[in-house]
């Protein structure tokens, strides 16, 4: 039997889900947390989130990962980065437990000798105290020695919005509003103090907007990060109506996650058509073997003919 420990929170699933759909968004991150310097162009492979510890006399516990993800550039290097809504004292234990079983589920026997390669591991916290390090340090004490290893801590509240666009870090701007979590009832109350959240919003959208034009980002890109920020405002102020209404119109706008993908599914669709179609004119496909694998009518792939 397999018991799933992982919790899940609204927060788990914006960060998923931008992980996901927009990829590329991670290396700036990466680059931030870990002082790497990659350019954008390095291929990203992701790995399994889901690790099966087996107990002795116990169930079967599946542990999932936020994130586990390869980047292909100059070198291979795995990355394991969590996102944490508020800081826990048990965050070091789980990272450590979440790092031994994906080096363990890597692993590798050469010359009677286990050869595990942990990865360079993260916490992303939407949420910090004074007392929130900057990074946690794992020590393991064995018979040979010691080993010891760092685990970076970003802490997104920190970040301006100017510093977000500065560094590149579009993957914050759907978390952006913890930054003002802690005055959300005085925004609520005050119109004028919540016309100026309102205008920073703003500002924020017309940015994203400014980069799709730019060709910075692409339609689906800037969509999505829209889409990601008001579902968290709309979580976070849920129990302020004012600031839920007024912040989460600014970034809903008239596209929404699923019309985004649409936009995308369509551009790969027609990408799609467009090699079956070079593939029919060269003479390599017959349109009914093509129009087959399309899983559309002959006449309607003729179209495009």
């Amino acid at each position: 039997m397999v018991e799933n420990i992982s919790i899940g929170t609204p927060y788990d699933d914006v960060f998923r889900t931008l992980l996901n759909d927009c990829t590329s968004l991670i290396i700036p991150v990466v680059n931030e947390v870990f002082g790497e310097h990659y350019t954008g162009d390095e291929n990203i492979k992701f790995l399994q989130n889901e690790h099966f510890m087996n107990i002795q006399g116990m169930n079967t516990k599946e542990k999932i990962t936020d994130s586990c993800f390869l980047i292909e550039g100059k070198t291979v290097k795995k990355y394991h980065i969590e996102c944490q809504s508020t800081t826990d004292k048990s965050m070091m234990i789980r990272m450590f437990e979440y790092d031994s079983q994906i080096a363990l589920d890597d692993s590798e026997i050469l010359n009677e000798k286990l050869i595990l390669s942990f990865p360079n591991s993260a916490v992303i916290y939407l949420r910090h105290t004074r007392h929130t390090p900057s990074a946690m340090i794992i020590e393991i004490r064995t018979p040979g020695g010691n080993i010891c290893y760092k685990i970076p801590v970003m802490k997104i509240q920190i970040y301006t919005i100017d510093a977000i666009f500065d560094k590149k870090l579009l993957f914050l701007i759907p978390f952006h509003i913890f930054c003002y979590e802690n005055r959300l009832k005085e925004y609520d109350n005050d119109r004028e103090k919540l016309q100026k959240l309102q205008s920073e919003y703003q500002k924020i959208r017309e940015r994203l907007e400014q980069m799709c034009i730019d060709g910075k980002i692409s339609e689906y890109v800037k969509c999505t990060i829209v889409d990601m920020s008001k579902k968290v405002i709309e979580n976070i102020a849920a129990r302020y109506a004012n600031v839920k209404k007024e912040v989460s119109s600014i970034m809903g706008g008239k596209v929404l996650e699923y019309e985004a993908k649409t936009i995308l599914k369509k551009g790969i669709r027609e990408g799609k058509i467009n090699t079956y179609v070079e593939l029919i004119k060269d003479g390599l496909l017959s349109i009914s073997e093509a129009a087959k694998r399309l899983e559309m009518s002959e006449d309607e792939l003729k179209k495009y003919l």
